[in-house]
């Protein structure tokens, strides 16, 4: 009798948090890139776990397994194209949901926001330690640069590179370990997930109004449920859509080449989705400086709901908050565009320009109101003076 009163609580804890989840009536399809991020999650965690079971990370035969998988395993090229093109999907409805998250106000949900940030970080690792595993030219000379970072740490910087490569180069310990954490990092996001959705189901989804909903809202279903739906059909169509047409348009074909540490690439450049961040690495002539740029590029995500405190919500931004933020949203995409240029003038300047608007806007956006504020303010007292001497 315990067990089943134990299971019935279990069932109906499930129904809450899910089936029957009182959510704001209004909210649109922006709030639907959360569960297709989940829905993606799972499809990473199973074909990579299909993947893991062919593949061999052992630095002679690592590139040849992947080309096996691809080859001689039955679908192993559709788990594989699924798997690699569900890593660009994961990632820009991961880009879509942290701006809907910013241009809402969601962040002021410290702990939901903070949780997902935390998402977002351990997600960034588990794509580079991902990206390594195939053993091309990118994957090799991208992980020799990448770890090569952790040298700016002052002191113990080279014994920490060492350390993490676990030798005097990239090689057999690196690609093992790489391994070894790209199969466990997807659970500990997992467990990050759930966390992030206690969180949310404590505070209540926020909406486009950015206004207390708390006596206005439906059952999650069948209302949203329906309109998820619907939206997991149309993207799941077009994503299958370029991984059966267009399998390798978001590869780099330098990968499709074995690594080989005596031949450097000639440009060397990581997946489209890292692209923001490297530009701004590269936008600091110092490399210290750069690593630093791009660590509080993404850092600054943490404080961002502490200095955002008079940030209006939603359809509330003033014209010229929305204009800054659409600004800003330009800018990422011009900074990946950069990320994918040689190191050479113009796109220095271009990178460089684009790296301090990116920072530019987590505090534009904070004192815009106080500048404007102080602006009417100012011409209120002007025309107050210009009457009266009239």
């Amino acid at each position: 009798i315990s067990s089943f009163r134990r299971d019935r609580s279990v069932l109906k804890s499930l129904n809450g948090a899910v089936y029957d989840l009182p959510s704001p009536k209004n909210i649109s399809y922006w709030w639907g890139f959360g569960s297709l991020l989940g829905v993606f999650l799972a499809v990473q965690i199973l074909t990579g776990l299909f993947l893991a079971m062919h593949y061999v990370s052992d630095l002679n035969v690592a590139f040849q397994s992947v080309d096996s998988i691809s080859r001689e395993v039955e679908y192993g090229w559709l788990l594989r194209s699924i798997h690699s093109n569900g890593a660009s999907a994961f990632f820009l409805f991961l880009y879509l949901h942290i701006g809907r998250g910013i241009y809402y106000g969601s962040f002021f949900f410290t702990h939901t926001w903070n949780t997902g940030v935390v998402i977002y970080i351990l997600s960034m690792a588990t794509a580079f330690l991902g990206y390594v595993l195939p053993w091309g030219q990118m994957s090799y000379w991208g992980a020799t640069v990448i770890t090569n970072f952790f040298s700016t740490v002052p002191y113990v910087g080279l014994e920490l590179v060492q350390w993490i490569w676990g030798g005097f180069a990239v090689g057999y310990p690196t690609l093992t370990r790489f391994f070894s954490l790209h199969f466990l990092l997807p659970f500990v996001i997992t467990a990050f997930v759930v966390i992030h959705l206690i969180f949310l189901h404590d505070t209540g989804s926020n909406n486009p109004l950015g206004l207390d909903s708390s006596g206005d809202k439906l059952p999650f279903h069948p209302y949203f449920t329906v309109k998820d739906i619907l939206g997991f059909m149309i993207v799941f169509f077009l994503f299958f859509f370029v991984v059966v047409a267009f399998p390798d348009y978001f590869g780099d074909p330098e990968n499709y080449i074995e690594a080989n540490p005596l031949v450097t690439p000639v440009h060397i450049q990581p997946e489209w989705y890292f692209l923001p961040a490297y530009a701004i690495l590269r936008s600091i002539p110092n490399k210290l400086g750069g690593v630093i740029a791009l660590l509080l590029s993404i850092i600054i995500l943490f404080v961002f709901p502490y200095i955002s405190y008079l940030v209006n919500r939603g359809y509330f931004y003033s014209f010229s908050h929305q204009f800054i933020f659409w600004l800003w949203v330009s800018d990422i995409l011009v900074l990946l565009w950069i990320g994918a240029r040689p190191v050479e003038e113009p796109f220095v300047t271009i990178g460089g320009f684009g790296t301090f608007f990116y920072f530019l806007f987590f505090f534009l956006v904070p004192s815009l109101g106080v500048v404007i504020s102080a602006c009417f303010v100012l011409i209120f007292f002007q025309l107050n003076m210009f009457s009266g001497s009239l």
